[in-house]
């Protein structure tokens, strides 16, 4: 039902009057996250500015049920931050003040509206760095990282988001707030901070984060190897890890994405290249050293007909910014593009990639594949257009890709997350018993089911359900379908 103006009075008091937007043309600039094919209009969007003003709108939401969406700055990328119809979306873009910095302790407290790099960008002068990066860390905020569990390029060695949380206050989905975990590496008790991170908005939402930052390394490199084919960039990935050298980063491009990253932003790619390896290596300068040289020998080894280190600064950031821009490049290529993210083991990317590109002849349409090879984590970019009507052939041309990865013994998801865009592939990958204990920890944490409904899990398992409050399936009311 819409929300009684005494209910909008109430979360108007909560924020202020210049803080709530109701205007329909200004609600479609929430009405979805990255994922723009799936869309919806929130009834009010509350910008929240602090922990007790989040607390407030949550507490009215819990009393008169009303499901509600907690979002930062929209950039992922499976749907997570979808609204939902004749609910509320909490923004927390106003929340970007860090709080605390703590430099003897290696931690630094920041509110979730703070963008990835900032983070870096307040302990740089200090010699410290904030290590995970997805490729939207200019704009990404950390609560959002923090919902998703976001990776990016560097976590192949220094791990995702989950290893670098070391404590979390939280707003629970009935207003309480709590305090998980602190400053401790390794606080005591279950480990609710790890059920927490990852949860995509379904258990409450972060208001507070504690983050552990590292040390700048004495000595990096960025290599540049060119192949003749994805197969050996894909076995040259598995020899330097075989080998025991463990690369900060790891990142694969194919031939598709190397061109639309040279048009748009020329670093200089090798020509001819089918597919690109980027490796950084850092720590004590006298290991890079033979690290670099180790790698440089196994990709000639494997096939790679240029290798090349990046020579100061400058020349790494533009290698980078081929890679880290290489979605957006992808608009060159094609007026329309779905991004779909998997994972697979890493003596199998050859395989799955083979498959891939199998799967796009059959269906008709190109795939341009960029990733983080070190991890298995597949970002394969299905290009069509929207106004020839190809839209629901690249949906299902993404999902048979998804297929592969499991079919491989990989996961549905690295970073992006499962939102709405994978909710109805759970059951491919768990069981009716797992689906049904993540359910159970879910209404745990928010047994009235308001907390970002119709995301990650199947609510019932029938797919094809509009996201919001739970609503009882036909099949539900003549006894052929249970609700867990």
């Amino acid at each position: 039902m819409p929300l009684s103006d005494a209910v909008r009075a109430e979360l108007e008091a909560a924020v202020g009057a210049d803080h709530l937007i109701s205007e329909p043309e200004q609600l479609r600039t929430y009405d979805c996250d990255g994922l723009t094919g799936w869309r919806a209009m929130p009834e009010l969007v509350v910008l929240a500015g602090s922990t007790a003003e989040v607390q407030r709108i949550v507490q009215i939401c819990a009393r008169e049920q009303v499901p509600f969406v907690a979002r930062g700055a929209g950039t992922g990328l499976s749907g997570g931050a979808l609204p939902v119809a004749e609910g509320i979306v909490i923004s927390l873009a106003r929340m970007k003040r860090i709080l605390e910095v703590d430099i003897p302790s290696q931690r630094i407290v920041v509110e979730p509206g703070v963008t990835n790099l900032d983070v870096s960008k307040a302990v740089a002068a200090d010699g410290f760095f904030y290590a995970p990066d997805p490729s939207s860390q200019q704009v990404c905020t950390i609560g959002g990282n923090v919902a998703e569990n976001s990776g990016g390029a560097h976590c192949l060695k220094n791990g995702f988001t989950v290893n670098h949380v070391t404590g979390l206050t939280v707003v629970l989905p009935d207003g309480e707030v709590v305090e998980l975990g602190g400053k401790a590496l390794d606080p005591d008790g279950p480990d609710l901070m790890g059920a927490f991170i990852g949860s995509e908005g379904t258990l409450g939402i972060a208001t507070e984060i504690t983050l552990r930052i590292l040390r700048k390394p004495e000595a990096v490199t960025t290599q540049l190897a060119a192949f003749p084919s994805i197969d050996a960039a894909g076995e040259a990935v598995s020899a330097i890890v075989s080998a025991g050298i463990l690369p900060a980063a790891i990142e694969m491009m194919d031939r598709l994405t190397i061109v639309a990253a040279e048009q748009a932003y020329h670093p200089n790619y090798p020509e001819g290249a089918e597919a690109l390896l980027l490796v950084e290596l850092d720590g004590i300068t006298v290991q890079v050293g033979e690290d670099t040289a180790s790698v440089d020998r196994i990709c000639r080894e494997c096939g790679a007909f240029e290798v090349r280190v990046a020579h100061d600064d400058a020349e790494r950031a533009l290698l980078w910014l081929g890679r880290k821009g290489a979605f957006p490049a992808m608009g060159r290529m094609s007026p329309d593009y779905y991004v779909q993210d998997g994972v697979v083991p890493r003596t199998k990317l050859p395989e799955v990639l083979r498959r891939i590109g199998e799967l796009s002849r059959e269906h008709g349409l190109q795939v341009g594949n960029v990733f983080h090879a070190g991890d298995g984590n597949l970002h394969p970019l299905v290009l069509y257009d929207a106004a020839k009507g190809e839209t629901e052939a690249a949906k299902v041309l993404a999902e048979a890709i998804l297929g592969a990865c499991l079919d491989a013994g990989g996961s549905l998801t690295g970073e992006h997350g499962v939102g709405v865009d994978k909710a109805c592939s759970m059951p491919k990958m768990f069981s009716e018993r797992d689906l049904e204990a993540f359910e159970r920890l879910r209404r745990a944490f928010d047994p009235d089911g308001i907390a970002n409904p119709g995301k990650v899990i199947p609510t019932p398992r029938l797919c094809g359900e509009v996201p919001g409050p739970y609503r009882q399936h036909p099949l539900e009311m003549i006894g052929l379908a249970e609700r867990f």
